[in-house]
């Protein structure tokens, strides 16, 4: 059974003091986090310890940005240096390879984009896996398939170490604001400790059990994603086609039962073929390509995805991978161009 976080709407709670799992650490914080129900209920909370963050893309840095504006001790490690120059500015650390952070970090979290990058920081030559040793803690927050995070997870846990898989449901802006949900799965003794840190870069977090359950859980939100982005896609071009105004298809569905946000927020920017990019559609296409292997994984059909995944395809075939999901809808157009290489 998943077990979500909650919060009180009209309490504040503070956690009791316990002993600390890192009695060398050097960085003590305490933080409010605002409940989802109401900004009025807070919950007071403490995390001792040094942090690692390995990954600074599109959704890596504001979440390790949102740790170090908490007043954590941060390390960062990036395959491209000058990615790590913001945080380092900030006033984090940095260090060549994820090895060196994670040994100089009790608990060390990976952002990466698919899954042979994360298996190459957690288990390569420099990787992850041999900085860790007993007593430290691994949370990789990327989206992978089950199998590799269970692969990740022997890794570490051959050290030691404590591994825990939390892959984030939420884009560039909900990360920005702290507003990720995590789907943890792992070793629920680091899932109590990193609790704190999962509050300050989340506004929800829920643990489901072995690991794999959170790579599976992702991937079906994903899913669900990406085909309503298809169907959506389909709607605005057909209101189009029939002499409707589709900005006005879009305010009508915000007021009805297939109300979603994602609907308000990108639906005006695909109006004027605009796709500032939240989530690249290159990986909105590999997160429906693992689901599809997962869902052969136990013969469940899902023809829907399938097809939506087949216009991701070609959207990312014409040179969209880049741009935000929601240039999917430049697949149906009929217009595009093989780019040149």
């Amino acid at each position: 059974m998943a077990i979500s976080s909650s919060f009180c709407p009209t309490i504040s709670i503070s956690s009791p003091r316990r002993p600390s799992p890192f009695p060398n650490s050097c960085c003590t914080f305490a933080t409010v986090v605002s409940s989802q129900l109401s900004k009025e209920a807070t919950k007071s909370v403490e995390f001792q310890g040094r942090v690692g963050f390995l990954g600074l893309g599109i959704m890596g840095t504001p979440m390790a940005v949102n740790l170090l504006k908490a007043g954590c001790d941060i390390t960062v490690w990036n395959r491209t240096k000058s990615k790590c120059d913001h945080l380092i500015n900030l006033g984090a650390k940095y260090e060549s390879s994820p090895t060196e952070v994670a040994s100089s970090c009790n608990v060390t979290f990976a952002m990466l984009a698919e899954p042979e990058s994360a298996i190459d920081v957690a288990c390569g030559t420099n990787g992850a896996a041999k900085g860790m040793s007993p007593g430290k803690g691994y949370v990789d927050v990327s989206t992978v398939d089950g199998a590799t995070a269970k692969l990740i997870n022997k890794h570490i846990k051959d050290t030691g170490a404590l591994f825990l898989e939390a892959p984030v449901s939420g884009s560039k802006k909900p990360a920005e604001d702290g507003q990720l949900i995590f789907l943890a799965a792992g070793d629920a003794s680091l899932y109590e400790t990193v609790a704190p840190l999962l509050d300050v870069m989340g506004k929800s977090r829920f643990y489901l059990g072995e690991v794999g359950n959170g790579a599976a859980m992702k991937l079906v939100v994903n899913m669900i994603m990406g085909s309503m982005m298809a169907s959506f896609s389909e709607g605005l071009l057909l209101s189009e086609q029939v002499g409707l105004d589709p900005n006005v298809l879009v305010k009508v569905i915000s007021q009805g039962a297939i109300s979603a946000p994602m609907y308000s927020v990108k639906g005006p920017s695909m109006v004027k073929a605009s796709y500032p990019t939240a989530f690249p559609l290159k990986h909105q296409q590999k997160d429906l390509r693992l689901a599809l292997g997962l869902a052969e994984s136990v013969s469940q059909p899902i023809p829907i995805a399938a097809a939506a995944n087949e216009l991701y395809k070609a959207a990312k075939f014409h040179g969209l991978g880049d741009q935000d999901f929601s240039a999917v809808i430049e697949a149906l157009r009929g217009k595009l161009q093989r780019p040149e290489h």
